[in-house]
């Protein structure tokens, strides 16, 4: 069983507002979960002590939800708490564990900022700090876009070689960004890349799209459109961003700031067990000094290098787990709601 949790608020202690606010709430609960009635075992609503005009499961039979049970409690009166709330749990049949999308709407946003406003996570970090796999997860968690910039390079790299133009050619790259028609959605838990109104996401995995973008991302021009994107796309919907200059550089106004940390050691180890098990042979120490390389050559390249914003909390993940690193997080998220 999975519980979907929904919160919203009214201005006066008026039955038809409270109806509306109501069919508002379970209206929007049930489009992001793409629910169906016959997931719902039941709807479980509390009220403020402040609210007497209309009983919310009494509102929510007349507006349709009459196909499950509904109860309704009216909630202890608490000191500073949120005036004229309506809670809501909707008991579903959904596996345990299932992705539930939480709605809070009106006043009762300010429960849950880190679900109901626009926000962006920025995670910076050295290569092995395990930056990429936390961002997967927090984005999946939070139910929001884990934006694959290196993606958005793939597909303009796509577009020179549609457009029969060298990747390595500097001043034919820069004609082309002035038309590039580049599109990012994120439909269905995941990116869609959209290259002159086409989904591309699987031929930009191609190899030779690879190679290409290794080459086009050299040029200042590209770098500077694809911040330029990536700061529009974060400015319309939430994300998680990580690189080497998130925070720095492409995103110095994120609300939450990451840099993830680990000794070079343990990365090298990560790295080791990562490959072997793909059946590659390795050596541990060959790895360590590629480690130690990487990060001098970030740390020191002239674009784009890995740099800690000042106000973003350090985070070291050398004796984690992934859930672990996850956790802290979040916790760290919530305690600056």
């Amino acid at each position: 069983m999975t519980i979907i949790r929904g919160a919203t608020t009214v201005e006066a202690d008026d039955a038809q507002e409270i109806s509306g606010a109501v069919k508002e709430m379970l209206d929007e609960i049930f489009a992001r979960n793409a629910l169906r009635k016959e997931e719902v075992d039941g709807f479980l609503f509390s009220l403020t002590a402040d609210l007497h005009s209309r009983h919310p499961a009494k509102a929510a039979r007349e507006c349709g939800y009459d196909f499950a049970p509904l109860f309704a409690c009216t909630e202890p009166e608490t000191e500073g708490g949120l005036a004229r709330c309506i809670r809501v749990m909707l008991f579903t049949e959904r596996p345990a564990g299932t992705r539930a999308a939480h709605v809070y709407l009106r006043g009762a946003k300010i429960l849950r900022r880190d679900i109901s406003e626009i926000y962006n996570i920025a995670l910076d970090g050295p290569a092995g700090s395990g930056k990429s796999t936390v961002a997967e997860r927090l984005a999946e968690d939070y139910h929001i876009l884990h934006l694959d910039t290196g993606a958005m390079y793939r597909a303009c790299a796509l577009g020179a070689l549609r457009r029969g133009i060298d990747p390595r050619d500097g001043g034919a790259v820069g004609e082309m960004l002035k038309d590039l028609r580049l599109e990012i959605r994120y439909e269905g838990g995941r990116q869609h890349t959209l290259l002159d109104g086409e989904d591309v996401s699987e031929a930009i995995r191609k190899n030779e799209v690879s190679a290409a973008a290794s080459d086009i991302s050299a040029h200042p021009a590209v770098r500077e459109k694809m911040v330029e994107m990536q700061r529009k796309i974060a400015s319309d919907m939430s994300c998680v961003l990580d690189g080497r200059d998130i925070g720095s550089v492409v995103l110095p106004g994120a609300r939450f700031k990451f840099f993830l940390t680990a000794d070079p050691r343990v990365r090298a180890l990560r790295r080791q067990k990562e490959l072997e098990a793909r059946g590659e042979k390795v050596d541990f120490e060959v790895l360590l000094r590629e480690i130690r390389a990487r990060d001098k050559q970030d740390s020191e390249r002239e674009i784009s290098p890995l740099k800690r914003a000042e106000d973003a909390v350090s985070v070291d993940t050398s004796g984690l787990g992934i859930e672990e690193v996850v956790a802290k997080i979040k916790s760290l998220i919530q305690s600056k709601i």
